[in-house]
C-alpha cells in the first residue's frame, strides 16, 4: 500500500516538472527576443514563414469563415425573425465574428494547420540533429530557426483572422440578403452604424495579436524541446494543439473580460 511519502512524490514531481518547463518556456521566449534582429535583418527568412504559415494557410481559414458566416446568417436570421428585428441581422453577425468567433476559431485553425507544422519541423529538425550541426557551424539555431518562425506566424495570425472574419460577413450577408431576402440597404446600413473600430475592430485585432504569439510561441517552444525520436515529435505536436487551443479559450475570457470593463 503506498504511502503518504509516495503520494507526495507522485504530486511533487509533476508540479515540479511543470514549473520547469514555464521557467525554460520564459528563458526561450527571451532568447527568440535576443536573436530577432537576425531573423530581421535576413528577412527573406522571415517571409518564407509567413508564407508558410500564413498563405498556406489561407485556404481553410477562408472555407471555414464562409461557413461560419453562412451558419450564422441562418442561426441569427431564424431568432431575429421571432422579434421582427431581421434587419440587424448584418449587426449580429459582424459583431459576433469580429469580437469573438473571428479571432478565437482562426487561432484555432492556425494551431491546428500551421503550429502543427512549425513543431513538426523544428522537432524533426532536432531528431535529425540538424540543429546541432548548426551550433557546431557557429549558426545559431535560434536565429536562423526559431525566430523566423515564431514572427512568421506572429505576422500571419492578424491578417488570417482579418480574413475569416471578412469571409464570414460575405457568407452571413450571402444566405442572408441572396437567398433568404434580407434588404441589402439594411443589412450593411445597421452594421456600419453599429459595429465600432475602437470598441470592437480593435479588439478584435488585440485578441488575434495575443493569440499569435501565444500559438507561435507554442509551437516553437514544443519542437525545441521535443524529445527527439519519433513518439517524442508526434506528442509534441498533439502538445501544440492542446495546449494552444487551452491557451487561446483561456485568452479570450481574460481579455474579454478586461474589453468589457472598459467600455462599461
Amino acid at each position: 500500500m503506498p504511502g503518504p511519502l509516495d503520494l507526495l512524490r507522485k504530486i511533487g514531481a509533476p508540479t515540479v516538472d511543470r514549473i520547469w518547463r514555464l521557467g525554460f518556456a520564459a528563458r526561450f521566449f527571451f532568447a527568440i527576443l535576443t536573436h530577432s534582429g537576425t531573423a530581421f535583418r535576413r528577412l527573406p527568412l522571415t517571409l518564407r514563414e509567413i508564407y508558410f504559415s500564413g498563405v498556406l494557410s489561407l485556404l481553410i481559414i477562408l472555407v471555414s469563415g464562409l461557413f461560419v458566416g453562412l451558419v450564422l446568417g441562418l442561426q441569427g436570421y431564424e431568432t431575429l425573425q421571432r422579434y421582427g428585428s431581421t434587419e440587424a441581422l448584418g449587426i449580429l453577425v459582424a459583431l459576433s465574428l469580429v469580437r469573438e468567433l473571428g479571432p478565437v476559431v482562426a487561432g484555432l485553425l492556425f494551431a491546428s494547420r500551421a503550429g502543427s507544422s512549425i513543431t513538426a519541423e523544428i522537432g524533426l529538425m532536432k531528431t535529425t540533429e540538424q540543429l546541432k550541426a548548426m551550433d557546431m557551424m557557429a549558426v545559431n539555431p535560434l536565429a536562423r530557426v526559431v525566430a523566423p518562425r515564431f514572427w512568421g506566424g506572429v505576422v500571419s495570425m492578424p491578417l488570417l483572422a482579418a480574413m475569416f472574419s471578412a469571409m464570414g460577413v460575405f457568407g452571413g450577408w450571402l444566405i442572408g440578403v441572396v437567398f433568404i431576402g434580407v434588404d441589402d440597404g439594411a443589412f450593411w446600413s445597421q452594421m456600419q452604424s453599429s459595429v465600432d473600430f475602437r470598441y470592437d475592430i480593435l479588439n478584435g485585432i488585440i485578441k488575434s495579436v495575443v493569440f499569435g504569439f501565444a500559438v507561435s510561441l507554442i509551437a516553437v517552444f514544443e519542437g525545441y524541446d521535443a524529445v527527439p525520436t519519433a513518439e517524442g515529435v508526434s506528442r509534441a505536436i498533439t502538445r501544440t494543439v492542446v495546449t494552444s487551443a487551452m491557451t487561446i479559450l483561456a485568452l479570450d475570457f481574460i481579455l474579454t473580460s478586461f474589453m468589457f470593463r472598459g467600455t462599461s
